[in-house]
């Protein structure tokens, strides 16, 4: 109701600012009856009813003043301080409340102000300049308060109790005892307008047809349907068929009755006036003016603690508690949300436009752009649709390999050179369209473009392309655009690497029938580099010079190896399995392994000192009897024995290489309980080892030449022992199996390491002088370098021979490393080793010596570095012995 009379003064907002004039309102005060003066406090007194509201003059509400003046004045004050008083322009508006003059047209627009207060005097004074103007009064009918409807006695309950800081209920009258709370008459102002659409219509004679057009009803004399069911007939007499100007017209000759239209609005709902109450456009005016409906509203009432009578502030309760860590951490739930759009925007399902809030569904947008592009000519063949299919879920798009280009024989004007002769093309007629050059197609030569016909099989190359798409299967290959020279590492050049063995010098010819062909087996060369000794498969120890290639000394050891006698059979030769030259420079003689026996031979090459010194060490070798100077409780008795060769005087022993020798020749014999394989010395020349495959725990035995005493180290061997070897500094003890090598404390008698070689079997063996690497070579074309600084592991694993390795060493004093195999060739390396253990050795390949050729799958047996200088002595199954110098 109250919306539809707010819409009616919308609509009619011409007519509220045509009004009589001051003559006009002076006529009509002077044919009512006089009204009596309202003093101050009945002034005080509706102000407390209305608050907010201008003053109105009324009978009753000035002879309902005089009985409790004080009582109003004291509302009054209370009500100030709370309710919402008028704009600045109050004093100059008139008294009524319900008269629109010109003057609240101008102010119209703005809003009043709540819970602002006034002190005394300005109210005084205000209520006084009401009072001189009070002939400007526009007269008003009566308010009834009494008689007005739902008087709720529970409001007045309800405000009469309230609750104090420690919770316990107040009563509001003691609390506040110049304050009329329980005013009858502010609550009948309060419920008055709080009705709902069935309480406004107790008869029921209002229209009930609800939300359905009302034009419906124009060609009708009725409007709708009231509760009853009986028709709501539309009143003639109702502004509804008259314009604008009749309205106005209409309701100015209404001003002179008392109680005419002034203040009048049309209901559309049941076809007739409604003349508005001083209430009803009291509650307009103030909700246009943007205060609250009801002046009776407390906007600012006391606060009370419903929830707790305690002061958490003031008890110091949870005063101590620190926020949850959650609160300063990152959202997960938003940082999934992100994720996700995120996703979506990488995949194109979403653009930034939706995240912007620019389009509201991506739908919309695709919709939009079909219907945009829909008639535009696109390419049919973008190649984007790759990019877009490797983005897709599902299995991997692999796309369709690509036709390659056509040459220059597709040419219509190719060069001679791809034109077939008549001969060629007889034989492509005979060939596969497959196998022809070309497949279907000819190469022609036409004088000009335009000249070239259709191409004949065009469709069913097409056809056989399409085939193959749809039926031949797929691979995807990935492919490392990786250039290979940036995978190998930068080495230097060899010829910055100098100086290495390069060049064949000198060959070694070894004496025997023309027919034959002695292997060479063994090689080693003297301390001083002066002398080179080798064994063959004759079982013969030769003597070389190495300057001029002299053959000095020859010793055949098969006539001392079968107990001592020298008519030993052509069929029972032994070969030389190993043999050593003693290191140290002093003693003179070399170490041969034969068959089960491993014999001391003095050379007789010493001047007069170092023939002294080697005289004195093989004493008591020449006259050792009963086996040697071994225990017979020891392990050792029944795996060696010693004796002497020195029983009588050959003619050969006569003849010494030196002036000053007095020996030279076999002097002693160990005989083992099985084949000897290696000899190896021991750095200073007193001790040696012997390592017999085939003796299992007495396979590795140790020998004091100078004491002509052996020990057995080991009472069980693990695996089958191939070489031995001693550290070149340390009291090491090193033992290769076939696929381990082992290193054993002599003095602890400890294991310390085990190398992994990762080979299957073990052929040659080699310290470094540092005696920090060890160099190993296999039957399996392996060359492996161990750092045992660094871990047990090889360091490197080199395969540059195409057959097994037979031999590998060290140079003792250059950076020189080498390695002879099967397939008759010496690789050369730089093998450089820094003192400073944060660098890494340097291996780089040098250079490859050939001068040997395979005989019965055997080549090149056996390789040593010449003691000062960077050359080498090898030797091969071909009979040959070769010295490479650097040239």
């Amino acid at each position: 109701m109250l919306t539809t009379i707010l819409q009616q003064l919308a609509l009619r907002s011409p007519q509220r600012n045509i009004r009589p004039n001051t003559m006009a309102r002076k006529k009509q005060a002077a044919k009512k009856p006089p009204v009596k003066e309202a003093s101050s406090s009945d002034e005080e007194e509706i102000d407390s009813q209305t608050p907010g509201a201008e003053p109105i003059d009324s009978d009753e509400d000035a002879s309902s003043s005089d009985d409790g003046s004080e009582e109003e004045e004291e509302d009054d004050e209370e009500y100030d301080s709370e309710a919402v008083d008028e704009d600045g322009d109050d004093d100059d508006d008139d008294a009524s409340s319900v008269e629109v003059s010109d003057e609240y047209d101008n102010d119209s627009d703005e809003f009043e102000e709540q819970g602002s207060s006034d002190d005394e005097e300005d109210r005084l004074q205000r209520q006084h300049d009401l009072e001189e103007s009070d002939e400007d009064v526009e007269i008003l009918e009566n308010i009834d308060v009494v008689d007005a409807p739902r008087n709720w006695p529970k409001a007045a309950a309800a405000a009469g109790s309230k609750r104090g800081g420690d919770g316990k209920k107040v009563d509001a009258a003691a609390a506040a005892p110049d304050q009329d709370v329980n005013n009858p008459a502010a609550a009948a102002w309060m419920h008055t307008d709080n009705l709902s659409s069935d309480d406004e219509d107790d008869s029921g004679e209002m229209n009930r047809i609800g939300r359905i057009p009302l034009h419906w009803y124009d060609e009708y004399d009725h409007i709708g349907y009231d509760g009853h069911g009986k028709k709501v007939v539309k009143d003639k007499n109702s502004s509804a068929g008259k314009d604008l100007l009749d309205q106005v017209i209409d309701a100015a000759d209404n001003n002179e009755a008392e109680g005419g239209g002034k203040f009048t609005v049309y209901d559309a709902l049941n076809a007739r006036d409604v003349t508005l109450t001083p209430r009803q456009i009291e509650l307009i005016r103030r909700l246009q003016g943007g205060a609250f409906a009801h002046p009776e509203h407390d906007a600012n009432p006391d606060y009370i603690d419903y929830f707790s009578g305690v002061d958490p502030f003031k008890s110091g309760l949870n005063s101590d508690r620190y926020e949850k860590k959650s609160r300063f951490q990152p959202s997960k739930w938003e940082k999934l949300q992100v994720r996700r759009l995120l996703h979506r925007l990488k995949c194109g399902s979403i653009n930034m436009d939706y995240l912007e809030g620019k389009v509201r569904d991506m739908n919309d947008l695709v919709k939009r752009s079909d219907g945009e592009d829909s008639d535009k000519p696109f390419q049919l063949w973008k190649g984007d649709e790759e990019d877009e299919l490797a983005l897709r879920k599902g299995p991997q798009h692999m796309p369709a390999p690509k036709v390659p280009p056509p040459g220059h024989a597709f040419s219509y004007n190719p060069p001679g050179e791809y034109l077939p002769t008549e001969e060629e093309l007889k034989e492509w007629e005979d060939m596969d369209p497959s196998d022809r050059p070309y497949g279907h197609f000819v190469p022609k030569k036409f004088d000009n473009l335009r000249s070239v016909g259709a191409y004949e099989h065009a469709v069913k190359e097409r056809f056989e392309r399409c085939l193959d798409l749809y039926l031949c299967p797929r691979a995807m290959k990935r492919r490392l655009n990786i250039d290979p020279e940036s995978l190998v590492p930068q080495l230097p050049k060899a010829s910055d690497l100098r100086p290495f063995p390069t060049t064949k010098c000198i060959e070694y010819c070894v004496p025997g029938k023309q027919d034959e062909t002695v292997m060479v087996r063994c090689l080693s060369v003297s301390p001083d580099g002066q002398f080179l000794v080798s064994g063959d498969e004759a079982g013969v120890v030769r003597l070389w010079e190495v300057q001029t290639s002299r053959l000095l000394k020859s010793w055949d050891l098969n006539k001392f190896i079968d107990n001592g006698e020298e008519d030993a059979s052509e069929d029972t030769k032994k070969p030389i399995a190993a043999i050593e030259w003693n290191p140290n420079r002093s003693h003179h003689c070399l170490l041969a392994a034969i068959g089960k026996c491993a014999i001391v031979i003095s050379t007789g090459t010493g001047r007069l000192d170092d023939a002294e010194v080697t005289d004195a060490l093989l004493s008591a070798a020449s006259s050792c009897k009963d086996g040697g100077n071994i225990s017979p409780d020891s392990r050792a008795a029944k795996a060696v024995k010693w004796s002497s060769l020195r029983k009588k005087k050959q003619e050969s022993d006569k003849a010494t290489i030196s002036a000053f020798g007095d020996k030279s020749g076999p002097v002693a014999l160990l005989r083992t309980n099985r084949d000897v394989s290696s000899v190896r010395w021991h750095r200073k020349g007193d001790y040696f080892v012997t390592v017999s495959p085939k003796a299992m725990a007495a396979a590795v035995l140790i020998h004091q030449l100078s004491k002509v005493a052996s020990q057995q180290p080991f009472g069980k061997m693990k695996g089958e022992a191939q070489l031995a070897c001693f550290h070149p500094q340390k009291p090491f003890l090193f033992v290769a199996s076939k696929e381990h090598v082992r290193i054993y404390h002599l003095v602890k008698q400890v294991m310390v390491k085990r190398l992994l070689s990762g080979c299957r079997h073990i052929s040659s063996l080699d310290v470094h002088t540092s005696g920090d690497h060890l160099v190993v070579g296999s039957l399996d074309r392996r060359l492996v370098w161990f750092d045992m600084d660094l871990a047990n592991t090889p360091y490197k694993t080199l395969k540059y021979h195409e057959r097994a390795l037979r031999s590998v060493g060290f140079h003792p004093r250059y950076p020189l490393m080498a390695s002879a195999s099967d397939d008759g060739s010496i690789h050369v390396f730089h093998s450089m080793v820094y003192s400073d253990l944060m660098r890494n050795p340097l291996i780089v390949p040098v250079k490859v010596l050939r001068g040997h050729s395979p005989v019965n799958s055997l080549g090149a047996l056996s390789m040593v570095f010449h003691p000062t200088q960077p050359w080498l002595f090898s030797c091969g199954a071909d009979g040959r012995i070769h010295l490479f110098q650097d040239l």
